[in-house]
């Protein structure tokens, strides 16, 4: 390619003739700005095989389908702080006070109980060693349900909301529309999902308890509440071998399935909040003083590219920062600094890549 060839679109019959671009070719440029998308949204809808009739929305077979490799990770660092733990309050058990059953089992449970800070009190260290370890394993484990609460549960939400969007819907919507409104009500449909998880697991966690503790319907739910909130007094609690072992899944998951549950209700406000300044500046007029912010090259017009740049900034989508950052890329692409991007300019700005 000749670099210093007259300067030629991308794409072939693209030019424009004169220099001032037409009404039609305004129209165009308009469709093609609002029909943009970023590269990460593109590549989470693959396209489907040609001559097969399939559904572009990726839809979950179940929870326990294939997992993602973000969930393999978390089940591999749950599993080795789980290890190191046990081993390391087994060895110490006979520096423990309090309820005992199974010296292994009572090490798993003490190092799950220490992780989800919910302290029962049942069963506390009595020696320095113990001590240091507990003291080592409840920063480690709170460090770990951070973990867990970003990559598994919001995984596993997300995994699950289509289906339920759908199921709602049933077939009244196609594709499209349901991965338009699973967006705008993403947060909406994962509170919900998060509500009926940790609802289904209290309810478990109460029978259970009311079943094999033998506490009354009260005191179970009471036992329940402390847990998941991480409350734990200590006046009730697992002490028996099957409540333990029981205890060693339904405490993470639920003491987890709650913090979540927060961070969406959370979210849902912060999302409502957001759309309100969006319907605003959408609702607001133009002024004499937006339209000069709105001019960025201060040529007395604010073309389409400039008025969109300047609402998003208002709604707080992007900074000026942002925009910087982004003009700078631009500007170090354009190397003839003609003010567009041309294949001569990209084979002289990225002549590794380009030569790929």
């Amino acid at each position: 390619m000749a670099c210093d060839s007259p300067r030629e679109p991308l794409l072939s019959g693209s030019s424009i003739p004169n220099p001032r671009m037409s009404s039609v070719a305004t129209a165009q440029k308009r469709r093609v700005l609002r029909r943009a998308r970023s590269a990460p949204q593109a590549s989470l809808a693959p396209p489907a095989p040609a001559g097969k009739d399939s559904d572009p929305v990726p839809l979950a077979e179940s929870i326990f389908g294939k997992l993602h490799p973000s969930i393999k990770q978390v089940a591999v660092y749950l599993a080795i702080y789980l290890g190191l733990g046990t081993l390391s309050f087994y060895f110490v058990k006979d520096d423990f006070i309090g309820k005992k059953t199974n010296n292994l089992l009572d090490a798993l449970y003490f190092c799950v109980v220490t992780m989800t800070t919910v302290g029962y009190g049942d069963l506390v260290p009595n020696s320095s060693a113990a001590k240091l370890l507990a003291c080592l394993f409840v920063f480690t484990g709170m460090a770990l349900v951070a973990l867990i609460m970003s990559k598994a549960a919001d995984y596993l939400a997300e995994k699950q909301e289509i289906l339920l969007l759908k199921a709602m819907h049933r077939d009244s919507i196609g594709p499209s529309e349901v991965r338009k409104e699973a967006g705008t009500k993403k947060a909406k449909y994962k509170c919900l999902l998060a509500a009926g998880i940790i609802g289904v697991l209290m309810a478990i966690g109460t029978i259970f308890l009311h079943r094999v503790e033998n506490l009354g319907l009260v005191d179970s739910f009471y036992c329940v509440c402390s847990t998941v909130t991480t409350l734990g007094y200590g006046d009730k609690s697992f002490s028996t071998s099957g409540g333990r072992l029981f205890a060693v899944v339904w405490i993470i998951l639920s003491t987890l399935g709650l913090a979540q549950l927060f961070f969406y209700v959370a979210e849902v406000f912060t999302e409502s909040r957001q759309r309100e300044l969006v319907n605003w500046v959408l609702a607001r007029k133009m002024t004499a003083v937006d339209l000069e912010a709105a001019d960025i090259d201060s040529d007395g017009h604010v073309g389409c590219a400039e008025f969109v740049l300047y609402k998003l900034k208002e709604m707080g989508k992007i900074t000026q920062d942002d925009i910087m950052v982004v003009t700078e890329e631009f500007e170090g692409l354009d190397v003839d600094q003609s003010g567009s991007i041309t294949a001569c300019d990209l084979v002289l700005a990225q002549p590794n890549e380009a030569n790929k």
